[in-house]
């Protein structure tokens, strides 16, 4: 079955999910404090969130494997609504400390699902595409949560929010039970086979254990692996898209080869750099900002609220057309690295001015500069790591990932003391930077030869 068939109801459930996130962000310290808790108990409930999202990623790719794509949303779905359930019933700290934890676990889990639904369901002709669209669907949760959830602030208690974004997770439950999968992909998942998720049908797909020198048809070493790729030829910088070892169907009707001097643990190495410097950056940004829009800029709440807001609504509108040229350049890492030094951009335009148009033209190119990231990125680990191997991948890296989630704010806060806050984004401009150089690395060790 086409996985565009699903890609609606994929992009339902990203959208409701992000929407019931950003609803319940700006009023989860307030709602904290109801309840009289110390700063420090605060805290701890806050760090849980993104422990759980730091240990979350390796079991949610063992589930996906175990239960397929669809029963593996619609169990984060349902840990998701249980946890927002909980917040607005339960009054003790523990209790909130787990549910946070239990939050980040659930957190981590359907981003990786999801992006290895996409990689294992496409292929190299459309996985930026379909990235480009889950993307964009998240960025108008991003949009629209926190108004949802202001309005709701000013006329009713603070739980209801939550209830609601417990409906929501409920009705993405819903949705993914709507998605379609097939006899064959049951069978697969019946015998044993986690090579396939349920959401793909290709009864001729296979799998080649075992790469092979046209030349001498021996076995590869594991520092040069081949594999199939499509790439148009009339780019200059065409570097190879198609994953080694696919089953994904139409994967292995190309006219390239593509070869890479990494290791697959190199590989790893380098995809978990990289998104552990991205998500640095990002933290960082999201932790300090607002603090920087208010002490050196002397914004209001309302104008700092708008610029995530424009950002928000700049990857939402830009992700599936960066998706798409994702594709049709066959060069990920190149648009990968344009992603970085647009999001640096925003961060130069606001340190060199407090001019409302020009920040906020700052964290409009931010926002295309995320949507290439993202979208490039997990395309890019779709079409180099094979399908036995995928889903596992992308949990080990995301889930590394977020440990930069939470040392660097505990860096820039370091930074912060001696320092000043513009010091904290200087420190975020090193890392975009480092992390362009460690792609930059990568992207030189792919190489693609006609055939």
């Amino acid at each position: 079955m086409d996985i565009r068939r699903n890609l609606p109801l994929l992009m339902t459930i990203c959208f409701l999910s992000q929407m019931g996130g950003f609803m319940i962000l700006p009023l989860f310290p307030l709602f904290i404090e109801e309840f009289g808790l110390s700063g420090w108990m605060m805290g701890v409930i806050f760090a849980l969130f993104y422990v759980g999202k730091v240990i979350g990623g390796i079991p949610a790719a063992a589930i996906y494997k175990k239960l397929g794509g669809k029963k593996a949303l619609i169990l984060m779905l349902l840990l998701l609504a249980v946890c927002m359930g909980g917040f607005a019933l339960s009054t003790a700290a523990v209790l909130f400390g787990l549910l946070r934890l239990l939050q980040g676990l659930a957190s981590t889990g359907l981003t990786v699902v999801v992006r290895s639904i996409i990689g294992d369901g496409g292929n190299v002709d459309n996985r930026g595409l379909y990235n480009g669209y889950i993307s964009s669907s998240e960025g108008g949760g991003m949009v629209l949560g926190p108004v949802i959830s202001g309005w709701l602030a000013l006329h009713w208690p603070l739980s209801l929010p939550f209830l609601l974004v417990t409906v929501c997770c409920l009705m993405a439950v819903v949705a993914a039970m709507g998605m379609k999968t097939t006899a064959q992909a049951r069978a697969n998942h019946g015998s044993g086979d986690t090579l396939s998720d349920h959401l793909i049908e290709d009864p001729s797909a296979t799998v080649t254990q075992e790469p092979l020198d046209k030349s001498t048809h021996s076995p590869l070493s594991t520092d040069e692996v081949v594999v199939d790729s499509t790439i148009s030829d009339s780019h200059p910088f065409a570097a190879p898209t198609a994953p080694p070892l696919s089953s994904s169907p139409s994967d292995a009707k190309h006219t390239q080869e593509a070869y890479t001097r990494l290791t697959r643990r190199q590989q790893l190495l380098g995809y978990g750099t990289v998104h552990f410097l991205e998500m640095s950056a990002y933290a960082v940004f999201l932790t300090y900002f607002a603090l920087y829009a208010a002490h050196i800029m002397h914004w209001d709440p309302f104008a700092t609220s708008l610029a995530f807001t424009v950002s928000g609504i700049s990857t939402l509108a830009a992700a599936p057309f960066v998706g798409y040229l994702s594709d049709r350049m066959g060069d990920r890492l190149l648009l990968c690295m344009l992603g970085m030094f647009l999001i640096g951009i925003e961060v130069v335009v606001f340190l060199s001015t407090s001019s409302y148009l020009w920040v906020y033209v700052g964290m409009l190119i931010g926002g295309v500069g995320g949507a290439c990231y993202m979208d490039s990125f997990f395309a890019h680990i779709g079409d180099h790591i094979p399908d036995e191997s995928r889903s596992s991948v992308i949990g080990k890296i995301v889930s590394a990932a977020e440990i930069g989630s939470i040392v660097s704010p505990l860096v820039a806060a370091l930074m912060m003391e001696v320092g000043s806050l513009y010091s904290v984004f200087v420190f975020n401009l090193v890392l975009i930077a480092a992390a362009i150089v460690v792609q930059a690395a990568m992207r030189s060790r792919y190489k693609t030869k006609r055939v």
